[in-house]
């Protein structure tokens, strides 16, 4: 695995060429399926995806396609979030620890699937015919950030130097540029998920209604500050409600919350 930050163009033009392209499709309901065939010329991937990921966040797919290969990437999506999105480390970036407010530049990151963990390379890369990411990687705050990523496909040739030097150059017009789309076309929000409840009660029909309640708040993405201020309890209440709803449950991390109720 290989982590950089981005570096000179090798082909302006080319890039200048792919990102006019893909700027007239900005706000578009076409815009994730129509920006790999855009960027093939720089980027041959066969898949992409757009997410918020992190210990300290409710994980989120803001965007995803394929391109020449059915579209399994919320099949994928949904893989990584039962297993290996608790262990996975590889996108997080040396930034995340830095003071708040402090600028993060962004990062790079290329891996293949030999270099996935078992687990995650078997259910997800192996599963799915993926064989090699590479990632645009934003620091929002301490453990957690906003990815950029595309796949190649078994089928493909690996991404060449070349390929990859050109990644770098039109990266941070790319992050730019998927930004501002779900700026002014943001995804449907996702309704309010009653069914939470109801999992964690089937995963442990012992949690108490304070329990089921502060995790249910921690799922929709509150701080614990935050699920005080809601319940109108002190921050060492929900701390003691939290601890034995994870007891219960098996898990020590927020993270493991995510992972065992979706």
């Amino acid at each position: 695995m290989r982590k950089w930050t981005p570096g000179q163009s090798s082909s302006p033009a080319l890039a200048g060429g792919v990102m006019a392209q893909a700027i007239g499709r900005l706000g578009e309901q076409g815009f994730a399926a129509d920006l790999l065939p855009a960027l093939t010329p720089l980027l041959p991937a066969a898949s992409w995806s757009v997410y918020r990921t992190g210990l300290a966040c409710q994980p989120a797919l803001f965007m995803s396609a394929s391109h020449g290969v059915p579209d399994t990437t919320q099949a994928c999506w949904h893989a990584y979030l039962a297993g290996p999105y608790v262990r996975d480390r590889s996108l997080h970036t040396e930034a995340e620890g830095e003071s708040e407010g402090a600028s993060a530049p962004l990062q790079l990151c290329h891996i293949t699937a030999r270099e996935v963990p078992q687990d995650h390379r078997a259910c997800v890369y192996e599963a799915h015919g993926v064989a090699e990411r590479v990632s645009i990687v934003e620091a929002e705050g301490p453990e957690s950030l906003f990815a950029v990523n595309f796949y190649r496909h078994q089928h493909q040739r690996p991404f060449s130097d070349a390929q990859l030097g050109d990644f770098e150059a039109w990266s941070p017009a790319l992050l730019a540029l998927v930004r501002k789309h779900l700026q002014v076309s943001p995804p449907a929000a996702p309704p309010v998920q009653p069914a939470w409840r109801e999992r964690l009660q089937a995963l442990h029909p012992g949690l108490t209604e304070r329990e089921l309640d502060v995790c249910e708040r921690l799922l929709r993405g509150y701080t614990q500050d935050g699920v005080a201020a809601d319940l109108g309890l002190s921050l060492p209440t929900v701390k003691t409600y939290r601890n034995r709803a994870f007891a219960r449950l098996g898990i020590h991390f927020r993270n493991e919350l995510f992972a065992r109720v979706m």
